[in-house]
């Protein structure tokens, strides 16, 4: 890194902040498929194939449901580093109050709405009547949880907006760590079966929760400020969040729907296909958890220049970020290339999988370079709080997604569907890179 110059990579200073809030935002997320790991292998040991597969079809109703509320985080980072780049602890107060009061009201509305999601979510799986059975126990238990699982992210997205990534860390390593620990005191000593897992979760979260408070009493009082009930409850201010929110809802519920589009695709193609595409999707999956790290980066220190409305700073923040989100996302590629075989053999121990997922190795192994860019600048428009910009230029992405699924899926097979999530991710990079320059000339 010596021949990275301040000029055009940005200062050794700006590397430094990079790497101190990537790589807690990094082990954060690897700790999350731990959870899965221990969810499958307290409930793969009951007697029954059906009890594994209904916590697998909760589990996947919960990611979806609760992936589409992740802008209560998305949309509080950003704001956060503005307020914190200002100086305005009493407005860092309000956003969290204000996130906060988003956060519990939708998830008491999860739960009062419980028994027709529980029917909208069953009646998307093609389940057997025991799976189904065992899953409504599940989504039912779970459900209880919203609130806090809710309130979580909004407190991970205000800490890591006030640069605080090791109290982020302690707080996912708390929820997972006491999930885990129920999860082995609830079924297999206390012998509570499935519903034993979503209790387990919801009182994960509800502890995370109470620690994330902790946590930000802490903070509060370090910072000063004080509460104004005129600044928590101004209308303007909540109508300026919600719009903001659902910028990134609607941004969020595009993207499941191509990733959920590319399963659905590869399901005609038969089980191998499919089998070989999930097996794949690991690695860029992997590959997310990791650029992450430097997307959050970007979106806390971004946040931080905007506040201060320092362009050289915002030049320095976007360039140290990206050069090192770029270096690791190269090093996937190089990885994935030499190891890909033994991942793969490493994830199935089907021969006719395997041989099918070494096939189509290649186009996952580009991903990670060719996404790179779209993990950046989403965190770069989200720490400048550009919704809009966010929104339009995911509609735009899915338009040509869907475009280029109708032309090389038919000529191409698998090999296309591929080739249209590769130009996907291009598209996602390339439609915000180019309303970046009037993000910079507005700071």
């Amino acid at each position: 890194m010596s021949l990275i110059t301040a000029e055009r990579f940005g200062s050794a200073d700006w590397h430094r902040r990079v790497w101190r809030l990537a790589l807690p935002i990094m082990a954060a997320n690897v700790s999350t498929p731990l959870l899965g790991a221990v969810d499958t292998a307290v409930v793969g040991h009951l007697p029954e194939p059906h009890y594994l597969g209904s916590v697998a079809v909760g589990a996947m109703v919960f990611s979806f449901l609760f992936w589409g509320f992740s802008f209560l985080r998305m949309g509080t980072t950003g704001p956060t580093a503005q307020a914190l780049g200002r100086g305005d602890d009493d407005e860092v107060r309000a956003i969290l109050g204000r996130a906060l009061i988003l956060a519990v009201v939708i998830g008491l509305a999860l739960i009062a709405l419980r028994e027709p999601l529980r029917w909208a979510a069953l009646a998307a799986f093609d389940a057997s009547p025991a799976v189904e059975g065992e899953a409504a126990g599940y989504i039912a238990l779970r459900l209880w949880g919203a609130p806090a699982t809710l309130g979580n992210y909004v407190l991970i997205g205000w800490l890591l907006g006030l640069q605080r990534p090791m109290w982020t860390l302690a707080l996912q390593i708390a929820l997972n760590a006491t999930n885990i620990a129920l999860d082995l005191l609830f079924v297999p000593v206390m012998g509570l079966g499935v519903p034993g897992v979503a209790i387990a979760s919801a009182l994960a979260e509800w502890t995370a929760f109470a620690l994330g408070l902790f946590l930000a009493a802490r903070v509060l009082k370090a910072h000063g400020g004080a509460w104004s009930r005129a600044r928590l409850l101004d209308r303007a201010a909540f109508r300026r969040l919600v719009a903001l929110n659902a910028d990134i809802m609607i941004r969020t519920l595009c993207l499941i729907g191509a990733f959920a589009v590319f399963t659905n695709q590869g399901a005609r193609f038969g089980d191998r296909i499919l089998a070989a595409n999930a097996v794949l999707w690991q690695l860029q999956m992997f590959t997310s958890f990791a650029l992450d790290g430097f997307a959050h980066a970007a979106e806390t220190l971004v946040g931080g220049t905007i506040g201060r409305r320092r362009r050289a700073e915002l030049a320095q923040a976007v360039r140290a970020s990206t050069v090192w989100a770029a270096l690791v996302s190269t090093g996937f590629v190089a990885a994935y290339l030499m190891a890909g075989p033994a991942i793969i053999d490493l994830l199935t121990g089907i021969p006719e999988v395997r041989a099918t997922a070494r096939t189509y190795l290649p186009w996952a192994a580009a991903l990670p370079v060719l996404s790179v860019w779209s993990f950046q600048l989403d965190g770069i428009f989200l720490g400048a709080t550009w919704s809009k910009a966010i929104r339009n230029a995911m509609l735009a992405s899915v338009a040509i997604y869907l475009a280029a699924l109708f032309l090389a899926v038919p000529a191409m097979d698998n090999h296309g569907l591929w080739l249209a999530l590769a130009i996907f991710m291009v598209a996602r990079g390339a439609t915000l890179a180019a309303a970046y320059p009037a993000l910079a000339r507005a700071v």
